[in-house]
Formats: C-alpha cells, sequence, structure tokens
C-alpha cells in the first residue's frame, strides 16, 4: 500500500484522523510559540535597550512580555481547530481547553505587570519607600482565584455563578484557610498607612532573632538581613502584634548615640591641692573651668562661719568632679560629636563595682564601624588620661592581682 493510501485512511480513519488533526495542531502552536518568542519578545527587547525610560526595564525583568507571547499560539490554536474538520464534540473540547490556558496565561501575565508595577512603584523618590508589595500580592491571589474559578466553569462547560453561589456556604472554611492572609492584609494596611517599616530600615526583633536591615516587605512575611548575612522572615502581622525596634529615626538624624560609662574605684576619690589645682589650670580644656570654679568656691568660702581648716565647712575642688569637666570638655572640642544633640557626663549610682561616669552624646557618623570607631577613640583617651587626675578604674581583681598579693611580703611580718 502506497503512502499517501496509508496517509488518507489515517486521516479518515475516526479516532486516528483526529488524533493526527490534533497532533498537527499542537505543532503548529508549538511553532507558533516559538516564533512568537522570537519575533515578539525578542523585539520588544531591543526596543526596551534603546528606550531613556526606566519602567519598561521592570517589565522585561517581570517576563512580562514572554508571558504575553504565550497567548499567540492559544488564540492560534482556538480559532484555528475549526479549519481542520475535526468532530464538532472535539472541536469544542479544544476550544474549551484552550479558553482555560487563555484564562490561566492572561493572569500570569497580570502577575507580571503587577510585579513590574511594584519594581517601578519602589523607584519612586517621593512615595517609593512606603511597601506596596503586600496590596498586590493580595490583588494576585484574588485574581488567581477568579481564574480557577472561571477556567474550571469553562472546561466544565457551566456557568460560574454555580462556582460563585458555591462560596457562600464555604466561607467558614475559606475564613479558616485564608486567615494567615487576611491578617497580613490588614497588617500590611496599617504598616503602610503608619509608615512603620521601609525597605532598607534597620529593626531589631529579639523575639525572632531578627536584627538587620529589611530587604523585603510582602503580604505574609517580612524578610531581615542580618548582620551575619543570614535572612530571619518574620510574619507580617508579627509587626503589629509585636514589638520592634526601627532604627530609621536614627539614620534620618544623621547622628547615633554613645551611651557608656566606666566605673572609678572610690577610693582614688579625694580632694585637690592647691599644686594640682594650678597644674589642671593649665590644661586647654580645662582652664575656663578651674578659673571660674575658683571664684565660685572663694565666694562661698568667704562667707561668714566658713572655717578654712575644717573641710567640712569650705568647698574644694575634688579629682572626679574635675574629671567629669574635663571630659564635658573633651567631647565638646571633639568635631566628630554631633553639637545639636544632647551631650551630658554625669555620675550614676554609686555600685559594688566602684562609681559610674557615664557618657551619653551623638556622633555625627552613623556608619557602624566608623561609629564603633570615635566611640573606642573616645574610651581609649579616657581610662588612659584619668590616672592624671589620681583616679583608678575599677576592675574585678585578675589572676595576675592574686599572685602579687601572695608574692607580697606580709606587713605584720608573720
Amino acid at each position: 500500500m502506497e503512502p499517501s493510501q496509508i496517509w488518507s485512511e489515517l486521516i479518515d480513519h475516526p479516532i486516528a484522523g483526529q488524533a493526527l488533526k490534533v497532533g498537527l495542531l499542537l505543532v503548529i502552536c508549538f511553532f507558533v510559540d516559538w516564533l512568537a518568542r522570537q519575533v515578539f519578545v525578542r523585539g520588544a527587547r531591543k526596543l526596551v535597550r534603546t528606550s531613556q525610560n526606566r519602567w519598561d526595564d521592570e517589565l522585561v525583568t517581570a517576563s512580562f512580555f514572554l508571558r504575553i507571547a504565550h497567548l499567540v499560539p492559544i488564540l492560534v490554536a482556538y480559532f484555528g481547530v475549526h479549519a481542520l474538520g475535526v468532530s464538532d464534540a472535539v472541536e469544542a473540547g479544544l476550544q474549551r481547553v484552550a479558553m482555560a490556558l487563555f484564562l490561566i496565561v492572561s493572569a500570569s501575565s497580570f502577575s507580571a505587570f503587577l510585579e513590574a508595577a511594584n519594581g517601578i512603584y519602589t523607584q519612586l523618590p517621593e512615595i517609593g519607600h512606603r511597601p506596596i508589595k503586600g496590596y498586590l500580592s493580595f490583588v494576585r491571589i484574588l485574581v488567581y482565584l477568579m481564574t480557577l474559578l472561571f477556567a474550571l466553569a469553562v472546561l466544565m462547560d457551566r456557568s460560574p455563578w454555580i462556582f460563585l453561589s458555591g462560596l457562600g456556604a464555604m466561607t467558614a472554611v475559606l475564613l479558616l484557610i485564608f486567615k494567615d492572609t487576611l491578617l497580613s492584609l490588614v497588617a500590611s494596611l496599617q504598616i503602610t498607612s503608619n509608615d512603620m517599616i521601609h525597605v532598607g530600615d534597620w529593626v531589631e526583633m529579639p523575639q525572632y532573632g531578627a536584627d538587620g536591615d529589611v530587604i523585603d516587605v510582602a503580604l505574609h512575611a517580612v524578610k531581615v538581613q542580618n548582620w551575619d548575612k543570614t535572612i530571619t522572615t518574620v510574619p507580617t502581622h508579627a509587626f503589629i502584634t509585636g514589638s520592634f525596634k526601627n532604627w530609621r529615626g536614627m539614620s534620618e538624624s544623621n547622628s547615633r548615640r554613645i551611651k557608656r560609662s566606666l566605673s572609678i574605684d572610690v577610693t582614688s576619690i579625694r580632694f585637690l591641692d592647691e599644686n594640682e589645682v594650678e597644674r589642671f589650670e593649665r590644661f586647654g580644656l580645662l582652664s575656663d573651668y578651674i578659673a571660674r570654679k575658683r571664684g565660685e568656691i572663694s565666694e562661698y568660702n568667704a562667707g561668714e562661719g566658713r572655717d578654712s581648716g575644717i573641710n567640712a565647712d569650705i568647698r574644694r575642688l575634688t579629682n572626679v568632679g574635675t574629671f567629669r569637666a574635663y571630659v564635658l570638655a573633651y567631647l565638646q572640642a571633639n568635631p566628630k560629636i554631633h553639637k545639636d544633640r544632647t551631650l551630658i557626663v554625669r555620675q550614676l549610682g554609686p555600685t559594688p563595682n566602684g562609681l559610674p561616669i557615664e557618657i551619653y552624646c551623638f556622633t555625627n557618623d552613623i556608619a557602624w564601624a566608623n561609629y564603633e570607631g570615635i566611640q573606642s577613640d573616645i574610651f581609649d583617651h579616657l581610662l588612659a588620661i584619668a590616672p592624671e587626675f589620681g583616679l583608678r578604674i575599677f576592675q574585678s581583681p585578675a589572676g595576675s592581682d592574686l599572685a602579687r598579693l601572695m608574692a607580697s611580703p606580709d606587713p605584720a611580718g608573720s
């Protein structure tokens, strides 16, 4: 039997002929899909590369043009099946499948458009810091749900209202299934309306082990890249139901706080004698302070009933008070300390570890490494200069201290 006769018999066969025609249609659709990607997608990408706009770059990144191109073979299948001469049942079935695929690919293309819209929005300098990815994710979920319902209705050749009417009876089940989604949607609304977090904010949530920069704010989760480069995923609604610390205010103020103390051994605190006062008066940072205090103390001590031989009756400068004045003047003269922010050097309550002298000030550099360097330089100097004032920094006895005690001769001679 000749090949033409075999082909003619296959075409005329009620089952094999239908299968061959459907197979031919699939081959045509695959070819059209390849052609659409080669012509339409490549052409769109070339236009985007030559364009000066940035929004079309986001469409390419989100694969919007590629997904749109997949609609072409589906339309070819929907309208071309009639020209194949298949049976009415096969034609109707193929058209229903093509229409369902058309709905699904359209929803996928719309999802890519929303992704591109989010990328374009985040580039807007005025409002781009307010995340809308949660809203877009919720819209994407609704679109996919509606697409699924309509696709099923098309495949089953039923009205979509049948499925929609059945949703009322399933409300409780749907609320249970989408509980987290609804909570996240409400949280996203509050986060955006109250301007609580942005991408790039430094946040701390110890209960979730998150301490770093926000890199993504989505509908269900917020991703935080910790300082060790690990990523913590925090539920979006946790930012509403729980507490967290946002360091954005520090960044916007261009200042970062130093709040640290050093402990003075209380046994080294004493009055200054006149020679020491004269020596400190020669310090450039203390000359004004000493001159002012000399006048105040002289006026006070000249009062009636004051006995200059009794320390309880008169005022005298102390080494710890002079040291505190020196620290304040040192910070005021430091160009890396913000002069328009709070600047305090104060005593805290004495503790078993000595008398804390606390520094409370702000640096004018918020970069972490620079901030730590400024803070370390300040305390390096203060720890080294404290003995100039006859002060000892308190620390618990180390092994070497105990060894010296054991090696020293007994003062009682025993």
